[in-house]
């Protein structure tokens, strides 16, 4: 059985996040799976009693209360180690789906999400890895304490059962050895099912997402019954390779349990030869204790094959779950000792803000219990914390590109050798032929794509992560096609910025749809729907634009904003905003924003002070008035 050592390594990490709501988690499963040893004993006292073989002298009654008071007790125990396990769950999951999450948010926004192996993954195919992956590493994770607490008293069974008949309990482990050819056989073929199944998995999420996400382009192409059939196809294939993966899974199951019964049934058969000849030496209080305290052993050997087999899976989980974060010392062949004891990505500790196990202190017992999660959480959810903005550097006096380059995967479109400077103040355009590179150059510039090579300086300074440095308020960017929420148009421009009413009111008259506002039924309070379907296109670019405003950035980045515009509002849009730019300092506004801008139409080029000409990912020209 071959199990890989980075599998132990995550594990054990998992394990030692929340050490201490663990460690109660345990006790209190040791203290489940200890109390079933009690009854045997009772038991054989019971039936000693009956033959008069005791030496106790409790009256039959007395031990039938005794068994009442116990089966009472564990019911009680695993009560509370649900409620400790499943605040165990939960610590888990959630700590696996928020770095898995800061993963993805830490990616460049723009760039196509890829694996480390090269593959292209949908929004759906991700979902797929946050929901059976996870639930998977949780399963095997919060089973270790039971593992453990089973594997204790069988170890305990096994002194008991060895002090009625040494010979009896040497057959016990018989079925081990034919547990461990099993799994060994076993082993290849349990990666591989699990492997293709969570694939098809993948697959049929995506697909979905997909459906839901374009199911206009799919109604307007008349494409519903291609689709259709496509999902169809998929379905089937996860079908089968889930019955195949659930089959082989249940199938070893019942090998593993058979063997142990078969292992039973073994013992029992020389118990009962030896009952004939009248050579066993036991009392029937004896017999039932040892038969008794042989389901712990055997239960425990069936759980061990089955919770191997669930790691190897869990191993195939890990592997997959590693494709979604980015290089690291733990993935490389051979890791040095001290990259190694770094945490892996996966498992790196995070603070995680949910609500904590609510247990009572039991005041009549004078027993206080500690708050099992962190010193902080006091049977209630915390606070999130708060995300102030970046304090703004110096003011934007020059912005400078030098031999920025960037190259899509397994294409040869990009930008290649960029430089220009943007002064404080100035506007500049940048156009040139669709497919030129306009986009992906704004996108390079603000870390939205990450540079192949090339730099970036502001006000002299270099820049090392754009992605982190062009946000509110040193810039603010819109792209061709908004991202709206839905929710009101009052919280899509303000995205929670919390500002006056005055400052609100002079951005919207700034992108020029104070008349749209007026006109809706419920002015900034009207819900625009999913993705702002209610607004127009140009409402859309302009809400936008109003959300830049809001924030008075430094430098303003704009994608073709006025693609969606007629002419008379575009007139307007620029008009406000050259206006804005050219009032003095002391006067109306102290904002004057540098701005970077992407468009073709005739009437912003002449307002330029400089023209970035784009032709085939490289500058043609720059024009500077």
């Amino acid at each position: 059985m071959k199990i890989n050592s980075s599998t132990w390594h995550l594990l054990w990490s998992i394990l030692s996040y929340a050490p201490r709501l663990y460690l109660f988690d345990s006790l209190l499963w040791l203290f489940i799976m200890g109390l079933p040893l009690l009854p045997g004993l009772v038991i054989q006292e019971f039936f000693d009693t009956l033959t008069h073989r005791s030496q106790l002298n409790f009256s039959p009654l007395t031990l039938v209360v005794l068994l009442l008071f116990i089966g009472l007790a564990r019911i009680a125990a695993i009560f509370a180690g649900r409620i400790t396990k499943t605040q165990h769950r939960f610590t888990i999951s959630s700590l696996i789906q928020r770095n898995l999450l800061a993963t993805i948010l830490e990616r460049p926004g723009a760039e196509a999400f890829r694996s480390t192996s090269g593959q292209t993954l949908s929004p759906g195919e991700i979902m797929s890895y946050f929901r059976d992956d996870v639930a998977q590493i949780e399963d095997v994770v919060v089973g270790t304490n039971e593992i453990f607490a089973a594997g204790l008293f069988a170890l305990v069974s096994l002194l008991i059962l060895s002090r009625i008949s040494l010979v009896l309990t040497l057959f016990a482990f018989l079925p081990i050895l034919l547990i461990i050819l099993l799994l060994h056989w076993a082993e290849g073929r349990i990666m591989h099912y699990r492997r293709t199944s969570r694939y098809a998995t993948q697959q049929v999420t995506g697909l979905i997402i997909e459906m839901f996400s374009t199911i206009q382009a799919i109604q307007v192409a008349g494409a519903e019954s291609s689709i259709i059939e496509q999902f169809r196809l998929r379905n089937d294939q996860r079908r089968r390779l889930m019955v195949r993966d659930q089959v082989f899974s249940s199938a070893l199951n019942a090998g593993l349990e058979n063997l142990v019964n078969l292992g039973i049934g073994f013992i029992l058969f020389m118990v009962a030869l030896g009952v004939a000849r009248g050579d066993t030496g036991l009392t029937v209080g004896e017999l039932t204790l040892f038969v008794y305290y042989l389901t712990f052993v055997t239960d425990f050997l069936a759980f061990l094959g089955t919770f191997v087999a669930a790691i190897q899976q869990t191993a195939v989980t890990f592997e997959r779950l590693s494709e979604l974060l980015p290089l690291s010392p733990h993935s490389l062949p051979n890791p040095s000792i001290e990259s190694a004891l770094e945490p892996h990505p996966l498992v790196v500790p995070a603070p995680l803000y949910l609500p904590n196990l609510n247990l009572p202190n039991l005041h009549w017992f004078n027993l206080h219990l500690p708050n099992l999660y962190s010193p902080n959480l006091h049977s209630q959810t915390p606070p999130l914390p708060t995300h102030p903005l970046p304090v703004p550097s110096l003011p934007l006096q020059y912005l400078t590109v030098d031999h920025l380059t960037y190259q899509y995967p397994d294409s040869d479109q990009g930008i290649f050798n960029i430089s220009f400077t943007l002064t404080q103040g100035s506007l500049t355009v940048i156009t040139g032929r669709v497919g030129s590179g306009k986009t992906t150059l704004l996108r390079v510039l603000l870390g939205l794509l990450p540079a192949r090579s090339g730099s970036i300086t502001w006000n002299h300074q270099r820049v090392i992560y754009p992605d982190r440095f062009f946000v509110p308020p040193r810039s603010a960017y819109t792209p061709q096609t908004p991202q709206l929420f839905s929710h009101t148009l009052r919280e899509n421009l303000l995205l929670g910025l919390e500002i006056d009413e005055s400052t609100l009111r002079r951005a919207i008259q700034l992108g020029v749809i104070e008349a749209d506002i007026t006109a809706m039924p419920d002015g900034l309070d009207t819900v625009i729907g999913t993705k702002g379907v209610r607004l127009s296109g140009g409402q859309q670019q302009r809400s936008a634009a109003v959300r830049m405003f809001v924030r008075q950035p430094e430098l303003l980045v704009l994608d073709d904003l006025s693609s969606a515009l007629d002419v008379e509002t575009e007139q307007r849009l620029w008009s406000r905003l050259l206006r804005i730019r050219q009032l003095p300092q002391g006067e109306a506004s102290h904002w004057q924003p540098t701005c970077l801008i992407v468009s073709h139409r005739e009437a912003i080029l002449q307002q330029a002070n400089q023209v970035i000409v784009l032709e085939k990912g490289m500058i043609k020209e720059i024009i500077v008035r």
